[in-house]
C-alpha cells in the first residue's frame, strides 16, 4: 500500500528575515510569510490530502492553516516535527555563531551528521524524534495523503532515510525555500520510500521568495559549485 507524504516547510518566520537561529524559539510569520503561505495553500488546492499535521510551533502553524483552510481540514499538532532544539545557538544571529561557537559552527557546516547543538540536541537524536514520529503518522494513516508541515533542517534530515541513505548525506541536500514542496511516498510492502518531488517552490515565483533574494544563499550556492 503506497502512503504519500506532502511536506511543506513553514512560511517565512522573523528568523529567516532577520537571520537568527530559530530552532524551537517561537517566531512568527512574516508579511511576505503570510504571502507565502497563502500561495502554497492555492499550490495544494487541488492535489489530494486527507489529512493535515503541522510541528507546533507559531510558523509552521501560521503556515498550516492556510492550507488547512482551503482543506476544510483540521490541524494536528505535534511536538516530535519541530525543528532541531538549537540549545545556546536559539536566538543568536547567525553572523555570531562562528565566533561564538567555532567548533560547533563547523560541523553545521560541513558534517552535520555529527553536529551537538550546545545545550541542545544532536543531529542523530533529532533524526531518529523525526522519523519515529513520520512511520507513527504513517502506520495511523495508511493508504491516504498526509499533509506535514515542518522545518528546514528537519526536511533535510528526513530526506537522507528517503533517498536510502545514511544521516552523513546530509551535507548533500540543499537547504529548501520557505514553503517550498517536497512529496514523498511510503511503499509498506518493501518498506522503501520514493522521492517524487524535492524543495519545489514553482508558487513562489522570483518575488516570493526568501533564500533567493539573501547573500548567504548566494554564497552557499557559490561555495557547493566550487567544492562540485
Amino acid at each position: 500500500m503506497k502512503t504519500r507524504l506532502i511536506f511543506v516547510r513553514h512560511a517565512e518566520a522573523e528568523g529567516n528575515f532577520n537571520r537568527v537561529f530559530h530552532g524551537w524559539y517561537d517566531s512568527r510569520v512574516t508579511e511576505k510569510g503570510h504571502k507565502q503561505a497563502k500561495a502554497v495553500a492555492e499550490r495544494l488546492a487541488d492535489l489530494p490530502i486527507d489529512i493535515i499535521y503541522s510541528s507546533s510551533l507559531t510558523r509552521t502553524l501560521q503556515t498550516a492553516q492556510y492550507i488547512a483552510d482551503v482543506k476544510k481540514l483540521p490541524i494536528i499538532r505535534t511536538d516530535k516535527m519541530k525543528e532541531i532544539n538549537g540549545g545556546d545557538w536559539e536566538d543568536v544571529a547567525w553572523e555570531v555563531l562562528p565566533q561564538k561557537y567555532p567548533n560547533e559552527n563547523y560541523t553545521w557546516e560541513n558534517e552535520p551528521h555529527m553536529h551537538q547543538m550546545p545545550n541542545g540536541e544532536n543531529m542523530e537524536e533529532f533524526y531518529n524524534r523525526l522519523m519515529k514520529e513520520v512511520m507513527n503518522i504513517i502506520n495511523q494513516n495508511k493508504g491516504k495523503s498526509i499533509c506535514i508541515v515542518t522545518h528546514g533542517t528537519a526536511i533535510r534530515a528526513m530526506l537522507c532515510r528517503f533517498y536510502g541513505k545514511s544521516l552523513k548525506y546530509m551535507k548533500n541536500v540543499l537547504w529548501h525555500d520557505n514553503t517550498s514542496v517536497t512529496i514523498v511516498d511510503y511503499n509498506d510492502e518493501n518498506d522503501e520510500f520514493q522521492v517524487v518531488l524535492e524543495g519545489g517552490i514553482e508558487h513562489l515565483g522570483e518575488e516570493l521568495s526568501t533564500i533567493q533574494n539573501q547573500e548567504w544563499w548566494q554564497n552557499y550556492m557559490e561555495s557547493r559549485q566550487k567544492n562540485n
